[in-house]
Formats: structure tokens, C-alpha cells, sequence
């Protein structure tokens, strides 16, 4: 029911926390996707410890889940969050840092216990005090307590109860913020009624508990209302960067008539992809869980060889594995894309935490002038667009491509128009076939490709492999002057994709005194950050980069003009020095980050009024 007095919210930024074990990214998640159907732009961060069980109340267990509503189109999940929903001590303390000045905090009164309490780090008993939220408006409802009183007559036994409680604070932030609890519902149904209709008879009335307590204890003073954004006609859905990078493969698989492989070894943050795919069997999609990442990325190549458009998935460890595998793509010449979901590191590093540090490893990570196509996704809903760009490179050009995403991207969530097919172009692979006289496999076209010969045909045989070859035959070939010609033949090869990039918009003046550049998963951020300086009357512009390896053509002229340039990433620097070593004339500033967690708004405004 919808309260007709709610005030009305151009935003609001929302942030569940609570145990690995209180289900908070499923409740994100279903305050998400609700929104999204009521037609909010929407932008989510979840975020969780990479343990499987994180120690029960301490601080490093806090699992949280940020989701930032908006009647206009949303960039970014939102720095500080407008309501907290706290499950415990340790999710109070491990967020207080993310709250707005004004906020709301809901936290559940049955667990603020002594035993708790201590647990979670605090140094008295009164972590409200010891926290400064005097000035906050903290309801301490006892969610466990009357989630038990509201099953009490379903025979559960305790655990599955108390299990519940998560949807009783749901309901709660579905009063305040006027949404239907219908989606939710639905939801549960679907997940649990076949398997056990108590459970999800359980969960359902436990919303409607959390709803009916926070309509009729007047705990809340106001209720809101976030209107639809003003969308582009078309319709839409919820969808993370991991699912929509697994769709944009089906897609291209679809438009170059040629079946799907994916050949993966599951890993953080990157097994959504392959499970995603695992389920498209309906759409020919063959599927490999191989024992490791070498294993994973040699059986795409072999299914690549044998006529299938072949894709891998990894996070950075992983894509260390394959590098010399994808040396063999490199030297064989077959087509074959790499997905890289970073993550921090070095070595398992922090696996559920983002970070853009892998870089330096696609555009160098493997031995020999060994050159490759490297592209960056920005948003979780571009994820379906940049695969889709990613396969059509890799099939027309005949080469291995790179495609960076990040955790943040990967896990996030926005609505995302689906698209006709008929707004994608028809995919070409450059397939061989039959060959009226001796068939010569290293035979190239206008894109320096070669051709692209499966076996089992009768006068298409050929050799393939790791060693050189000669520049036409295909046979193993150690002539010095053959060997040069390979290798400059394809760095070309992978120069030449240039042709068909698309040059990079500078957002706001080209000869702003600021020049932001960004690539990859930051883009939200920065245009965020840039648009409110802009209305501020600031000068200052972005340009954002989604293709690496080769550079657009056209990007030294929108360098020029600019006082300052600064490069934003979240690593130590990989894509300044890059762009040093390409236009050595220009000097590049840098603003860096490694913490694990994306930038804030707060602290990119801050750095570049500090050079305004």
C-alpha cells in the first residue's frame, strides 16, 4: 500500500550489513531489483568478506550491501549511505564511517548484547555512545524477537526462524521507501515453494512483519517516494556485469553463427560468468569446469582450433597461469577471449575486493613481442556491449583479446536496456572453406588476418602450434628474417583494429583547464564527481577509456589544450605510465587508489579542486 504523504526523494542511498550468514546481498538484492521495476536508475555495491565463514560478530565477518535509488539515471552506488541497517555491533561499527549526517540507523536491538558488544571491538557497553550516533535517528527495533513471534505458530525450528529475520528488515525499508512487496514474494516462491513452502511461507510473512512494525509503531517520523528516472522506451532489466558479460558471448556466438566454448576454472570474482553460461545449453553453449586455469584456457584454444568461438574466464592469479597459453593463441593465431575480473592482489591478495592493477599484465604479461588486444568495461550493464566487441575483434581479426572488468562491475548491479539483435552487426570470421589450389593457412586479408581453416577438410590440412611459422605455409620455419616478418606482422595485425575503434568523447569542454581520464570500471565515479564540479562552474572535463590495446585513433589532439591532466585509477599508476610511454610530450598526473574499495565522490572532488 502506498503511503500518499511520502515525501518525495530525488535519491536515496541505502546500506544493509550484517553477518556472511544474515543474507544481506540477497536483501540488497531484493530492494534492488524492486526498485528497478518501479523504474529507478539503480547502482549497487555489494561487498563481503572472501572468507567462506567469516568469524560470527567480529568486525571482519560484516557482509553489507549499498544501493543507491534515484528518480534520474544512477552512475554509482553513492559514497554515504542515507539509512544503515545494522544486524549486529560489528556491522554498526565496520560502517559507521559511510553515514551521511543525517541518517537513519536501524539496528537490531536483540543483538546489542554484552557478549556481542565486546566481540565486535567495542570498548564499552554502549556502542551508540562510544559511536557519536547521539544526533542520528537510530531505531533499535528487536528484529530477531518479532521475527520469532511472527513464526511462532509455523513449527520451524529456531535456525530456520531466525534465518528470516533479514526479510523482517526488508519490510521495514520497504515501508519507509513506498515499495510493493510483491517482486520479493515472488521471488521466494520461486526459489523455495517446490523445495520446502514453509521456508518460503516463512520469509514472505516476515516481510509483511518488518512492514506492518515499522507502519504502526510510528517509529518512523517521515516515509519517501523515489520516482521512475526518465528512461530511454525500451524494456529492461536488473543485470550485474558477470551475467551481462556471459549474455554479450551468446549474443556474438549468435551473430557469427559459430557455437560457444567456455573453458574456465571457477575463481573469484569471475565463476558467475561460467556458471551463467553452464545454463545456456538451450543456445549450443558448451561449457568446461577444467582443474585449473591452464587446463581452462587450453581447451578453448583446442575448441577454437576445431571451429568454436572460445572464451576463457579468470581474475588476475588466474590470468598469471594462462599467460603462456595465451602465447600459444598469440603464435597460432586463433581467435579466443580472455575475461579478467580484477581483483586485489598480488597473489590471492583480496579476492572479493576490487581493484584495476592488472593492467600492466594484460598489455605485457607473457614472453616474446607476444601483442594482444586489451578492452576495459565500465558499468556492469556495458559488460554485455564490450564482450560482444571483444568476440567480434578476436573472430574478424584472428587473434587473442583481453577483456578487463573488476569486481566492482562484476558484482554491481544497474538496469540495463535490452537490446535488439538487429542493433549488433553481423560477426564475419574470416572461415576457409575449400581453397581451389595448395592452401596457404598464413594467407592474409586487408586486416592482416589469416585464415581461419577447421580441420577435418580435405585440402585445408595444415600445421599449427607454439613454434614459428613461415609466413605462408604455415611449416616450421627458424629463418631470421621470417621471424621478423611474423612478429611485425602481427603487432600490425593488432595495430591495424585501431581502424575500427571509435575516438573517445571528452565530457564538457575540450579545452577545459582539467582533463580527468579515467578506463575501466572508475567511469561512474569520475563522471559523477566531474558533473558536480561542471555545475559548480568549475572547468574541468573526462575523457574514459574502454579500448587500451591499440589506442583510438585521434586521442593525442584531445589531450591538447589542457592546463592539467590527471589519470584516476584504482591501482598505483599502470595506465599513467602507459600513456607517458604513448605521448611522451604530455605530463600526466596521477590520483591512485588501492584500498580495495572504489573511489568516493568526496575524495575525487577534493583532488581535483586541489589542482583547479
Amino acid at each position: 500500500m502506498e503511503n500518499l504523504n511520502a515525501k518525495e526523494l530525488k535519491e536515496v542511498v541505502i546500506r544493509f550489513s550484517g553477518d556472511s550468514g544474515d543474507g544481506m546481498q540477497l536483501t540488497g538484492t531484493l530492494f534492488s531489483n524492486t526498485s528497478a521495476l518501479i523504474g529507478n536508475g539503480i547502482s549497487t555495491f555489494p561487498d563481503y568478506p572472501a572468507e567462506i565463514r567469516a568469524p560470527q560478530g567480529t568486525v571482519a565477518g560484516v557482509s553489507g550491501f549499498q544501493v543507491h535509488i534515484g528518480a534520474n539515471k544512477v552512475t554509482n552506488p553513492g559514497d554515504y549511505c542515507d539509512v544503515l541497517v545494522a544486524m549486529n555491533p560489528a556491522a554498526l561499527k565496520a560502517n559507521r564511517k559511510w553515514l551521511k549526517k543525517d541518517a537513519t540507523v536501524i539496528i537490531d536491538g536483540d543483538t546489542l548484547t554484552e557478549d556481542n558488544i565486546k566481540k565486535a571491538g567495542f570498548t564499552t557497553l554502549d556502542p551508540i555512545e562510544e559511536l557519536g550516533l547521539g544526533g542520528y535517528n537510530v531505531v533499535i527495533p528487536d528484529i530477531t524477537s518479532m521475527t520469532r513471534a511472527a513464526l511462532a505458530d509455523m513449527g520451524l525450528d529456531n535456525k530456520s526462524v531466525v534465518k528470516c529475520k533479514n526479510m523482517f528488515a526488508l519490510g521495514i525499508c520497504f515501508y519507509i521507501y513506498n515499495r510493493p512487496e510483491d517482486y520479493a514474494k515472488r521471488y521466494i516462491d520461486e526459489k523455495f515453494a517446490k523445495k520446502n513452502p514453509a521456508v518460503a511461507e516463512a520469509n514472505k510473512r516476515a516481510i509483511d512483519a518488518g512492514y506492518y512494525y515499522a507502519a504502526n509503531t510510528h517509529q518512523f517520523a517521515n516515509t519517501y517516494k523515489v520516482e521512475a528516472a526518465p528512461l530511454e522506451k525500451g524494456t529492461y532489466r536488473s543485470i550485474n556485469g558477470n551475467v551481462a558479460t556471459a549474455w554479450g558471448f551468446c549474443a556474438a556466438s549468435e551473430k557469427s553463427g559459430l557455437p560457444l566454448f567456455c573453458g574456465s576454472y571457477p575463481i573469484t570474482p569471475a565463476t558467475v560468468i561460467l556458471e551463467e553460461l553452464a545454463k545456456r545449453k538451450d543456445l549450443g553453449v558448451k561449457t568446461v569446469q577444467a582443474e585449473d586455469e591452464i587446463a581452462g584456457i587450453c581447451t578453448s584454444i583446442g575448441a577454437a582450433y576445431a571451429g568454436n568461438f572460445a572464451v576463457t574466464t579468470t581474475s588476475g592469479p588466474g590470468l598469471s597461469l594462462k599467460s603462456e597459453a595465451l602465447g600459444l593463441a598469440v603464435m597460432a593465431e586463433l581467435p579466443l577471449v580472455v575475461v579478467d575480473v580484477q581483483r586485489g592482489g598480488p597473489s590471492t591478495g583480496l579476492p572479493t575486493k576490487t581493484e584495476q592493477s592488472d593492467l600492466m599484465q594484460a598489455l605485457y604479461g607473457r614472453n616474446g613481442e607476444c601483442h594482444a588486444v586489451v578492452i576495459a568495461a565500465s558499468s556492469p550493464s556495458d559488460c554485455f556491449h564490450y564482450a560482444f566487441m571483444a568476440s567480434k575483434i578476436a573472430m574478424e581479426h584472428m587473434t587473442p583479446v583481453i577483456l578487463l572488468t573488476d569486481g566492482f562491475i562484476a558484482n554491481g548491479s544497474e538496469p540495463w536496456r535490452i537490446p535488439s539483435m538487429a542493433e549488433y552487426p553481423t560477426i564475419c570470421p574470416p572461415i576457409v572453406e575449400k581453397c581451389e589450389s595448395d592452401f596457404m593457412p598464413y594467407a592474409r586479408n586487408e586486416k592482416l588476418a589469416r585464415g581461419w581453416a577447421f580441420p577435418g577438410k580435405e585440402g585445408l590440412e595444415h600445421r599449427i602450434g607454439g613454434l614459428e611459422k613461415d609466413c605462408l605455409k604455415g611449416t616450421i620455419s627458424y629463418d631470421p628474417a621470417n621471424h621478423q616478418e611474423m612478429t611485425r606482422t602481427r603487432a600490425k595485425k593488432v595495430a591495424l583494429v585501431a581502424d575500427e575503434l571509435p575516438t573517445p568523447e571528452v565530457m564538457g569542454d575540450k579545452n577545459a583547464d582539467v582533463l580527468v581520464i579515467g578506463w575501466g570500471g572508475t567511469r561512474g565515479h569520475l563522471q559523477s564527481a566531474v558533473s558536480e564540479l561542471q555545475e559548480e562552474g568549475k572547468s574541468i572535463s573526462l575523457l574514459h577509456f574502454n579500448y587500451l590495446n591499440p589506442m583510438p585513433h585521434g586521442v593525442e589532439e584531445l589531450l591538447k589544450g589542457h592546463k592539467k591532466i590527471v589519470v584516476c585509477e584504482l591501482n598505483e599508476g599502470q595506465f599513467a605510465s602507459y600513456l607517458r610511454q604513448m605521448f611522451q610530450s604530455y605530463t600526466f598526473e596521477q590520483y591512485n587508489k588501492t584500498e580495495g574499495q572504489p573511489f568516493t565522490i568526496v575524495e575525487l572532488k577534493d583532488k581535483f579542486n586541489s589542482l583547479l
